[in-house]
């Protein structure tokens, strides 16, 4: 028994670590492209997101870049609320922006994936960027990405995506746990094990899409747009791949309103762990499971005088430190360090959360944007 704990808890320890180190390695980008090289197609799949789409769409109206160079192309899924007299109001507002409105046409168990491949067939633009109807963009978005293209000639770049939110405890407890995610996934990049992106904020080559068939494979799977395509990618050019990393791209988003939205979500993104084709993801999605079931199991057997509690103290801390290092270090990135004052309650709630969101992946369905999905 002893063993497995310390086995766990080095695992995990050298885990972060190595996101801690990684993290540093990806260089910062500051860059921005005033040529305007590159043309993008800015493809956002929706369904009844009329209370969203004005603030995206007024933060794309504001997009530092040539409105000739980029397109928007927004698919509808099937939405039954007042979203084309918004559409109207922005295009009579804002005639010089080329913005279109498609129907998603479903073929797979996947609407999502359905919709940005019915937007890529319209896309008449190279790079294909992807971001979602409840997200706010940044006005140097698309100057900062075609910088970066220009100088790394990548063929897909993930970029950072983070919360707004207000002050409760379940909006703070969702952006530091979403700020680990983001941490974690620039840390997999500077170790050279990319294993996580959003498809909130993903850039990539139309061509490279078509030559590996976009989301064949996976389109039984509701979610995993970006993982899947980047695992697809990473195996036929890994160094294609790249992060970029700068405050001019963040994309921001909303957390969920309640707790049962939330486990909802987590559940969705827990389904398609199965799935993954990369080792080092399943091995990270393992390392951090068995990390929080050790201080849940063994708190209960120190308290019951079964295991030593030095060592259940020692496992506590390491983690409590490690965490807090990796998410310190993304939450000035993101300048949003004041938020680290809810972290011992969150860091108390996670592990719980994480296991109740495990058991419920494998037992229960879960709800996305009003239908019920099964694992």
């Amino acid at each position: 028994m002893l063993i497995c704990w310390f086995i766990i808890c080095g695992v995990y320890a050298l885990l972060i670590l190595s996101f801690i180190l990684g993290f540093d390695k990806v260089r910062y980008f500051d860059e921005t492209d005033k040529t305007a090289k590159n043309s993008f197609s800015i493809i956002i799949p929706f369904k009844n997101e009329a209370e969203n789409l004005p603030a995206l769409l007024l933060s794309l109206s504001r997009l530092n870049y040539p409105k000739s160079k980029f397109e928007i192309l927004l698919v509808d899924d099937g939405s039954t609320d007042n979203y084309e007299q918004l559409i109207f109001d922005f295009l009579t507002e804002n005639p010089e922006i080329e913005l279109q409105v498609l129907s998603n046409i479903r073929k797979t168990k996947s609407p999502k994936k359905d919709a940005i491949s019915v937007g890529i067939k319209n896309a008449q633009y190279p790079w294909i960027v992807t971001t979602d109807a409840d997200c706010k963009i940044p006005e140097l978005w698309l100057a900062t990405l075609s910088a970066f293209i220009n100088q790394k000639q990548p063929k897909m770049v993930v970029m950072p995506v983070t919360y707004t939110i207000e002050n409760t405890l379940l909006e703070k407890f969702q952006l530091l746990d979403f700020l680990s995610l983001i941490g974690s996934t620039i840390g997999g990049f500077g170790i050279k094990k990319p294993f996580m992106c959003n498809g909130a904020n993903l850039a990539y080559e139309k061509s490279v899409f078509m030559k590996l068939s976009g989301f064949k494979g996976n389109n039984h799977i509701a979610s995993g747009d970006d993982i899947f395509l980047m695992e697809k990618l990473q195996k036929h050019d890994a160094t294609s791949v790249q992060y970029l990393k700068s405050e001019h791209v963040v994309v921001t988003t909303k957390p969920q309103h309640n707790w049962k939205n939330l486990l909802h979500q987590r559940r969705r993104w827990a389904a398609k762990t199965s799935a993954y084709k990369n080792w080092f993801s399943k091995f990270v999605a393992v390392s951090v499971l068995l990390m929080n079931l050790n201080l849940l199991v063994f708190s209960v057997l120190a308290l019951l005088n079964l295991f030593s509690f030095k060592f259940w103290l020692f496992g506590f801390a390491l983690k409590f430190n490690l965490d807090f290092f990796l998410l310190n270090k993304t939450a000035q990135f993101f300048k949003q360090d004041r938020y680290l004052k809810s972290y011992v309650i969150s860091f108390l709630i996670y592990p719980m959360f994480v296991i109740l969101v495990v058991v419920q992946s494998f037992f229960a369905s879960y709800n996305w944007k009003g239908e019920t999905f099964q694992k």
